[in-house]
């Protein structure tokens, strides 16, 4: 689950470092998210609702005994957020049915034995248009190269250029009203990862950092806004919009990602394992 920008005055200041343990407990809660989503491929199709998704999740947790971290957090009402083409993150799972063409992020926090499992996919409901495939792509190799620049050494700008780079490139734009952020035995805490380049704010990564990335990716412009809801969050132009996350782990050497998917499932179509 991404965190606002504005708000991110709440974490710690500084990063906190973990070791060995925290890493067992992140990769164990990582593969349970993982396995969540992967449970949701053969469900995501024309017809179905994403409150039928969230039940899913939410019955897949309790049975590994694990729970949402994002049910009634700040009193959001749902287990997941399923964010439907031009929503940008935070989409409330409701009653009304995919349709035929649709692109799907479910984004996914699972907390097992106090650890936070924290990822997000996109999912294609039946055939979609090929810009709304091309736009997933894009935003699946920005996640991909943000977290190739995660290094001891490097700092989170790092990152955020990584991701800018490609993103403009492409000519998508980078959302800048939502971040990736530290977690562990926190749900939201420090470091704040912009997904962009920002001088004013420069981290330095070390060893034992827990955080997410999590890039959204427009077609459009890149500005944004929040519906009455207070969570939903639309691209302020209606251009699509797509999004993938990783929790990882600053190693001695790089970095680890502990929300892979087991099947080997990294991006739509997921008719086949790749």
């Amino acid at each position: 689950m991404s965190y606002d920008t504005a708000t991110q005055t709440e974490r710690r200041a500084e990063p906190p470092l973990h070791g060995p343990e925290a890493f067992e407990g992140m990769r164990r809660a990582g593969r349970l998210t993982a396995e969540a989503l992967d449970l949701l491929v053969e469900h995501v199709k024309p017809g179905v609702s994403t409150q039928a998704l969230d039940a899913l999740v939410s019955d897949f947790a309790r049975d590994n005994g694990a729970y949402s971290a994002t049910l009634l957090y700040r009193g959001y009402p749902k287990s997941i957020c399923t964010s439907i083409n031009h929503v940008v993150c935070h989409g409330i799972p409701n009653d009304k049915p995919l349709r035929e063409g649709d692109i799907l992020n479910i984004d996914v926090t699972l907390i097992l034995d106090g650890w936070y499992g924290d990822s997000s996919r996109m999912y294609f409901v039946g055939e979609v248009p090929r810009r709304a495939a091309r736009l997933c792509d894009i935003t699946h190799e920005c996640l991909m190269r943000g977290i190739e620049a995660v290094k001891p050494g490097r700092t989170t700008n790092a990152i955020g250029a990584a991701i800018q780079s490609l993103a403009e490139q492409e000519r998508c734009s980078v959302v800048r009203d939502f971040c990736g952020h530290g977690l562990g035995r926190v749900f939201h805490d420090a470091p704040t990862i912009l997904h962009y380049v920002e001088p004013s704010y420069d981290v330095p990564l070390k060893p034992g950092m827990l955080f997410t990335i999590e890039p959204m990716i427009n077609l459009g412009r890149p500005q944004v806004k929040v519906l009455s809801d207070g969570w939903t969050a639309v691209t302020r132009d209606r251009s699509l919009s797509a999004q993938f996350e990783h929790s990882v782990g600053v190693t001695e050497s790089g970095v680890e990602i502990f929300t892979l998917s087991p099947k080997g499932y990294h991006k739509p179509p997921y008719a086949t394992a790749g």
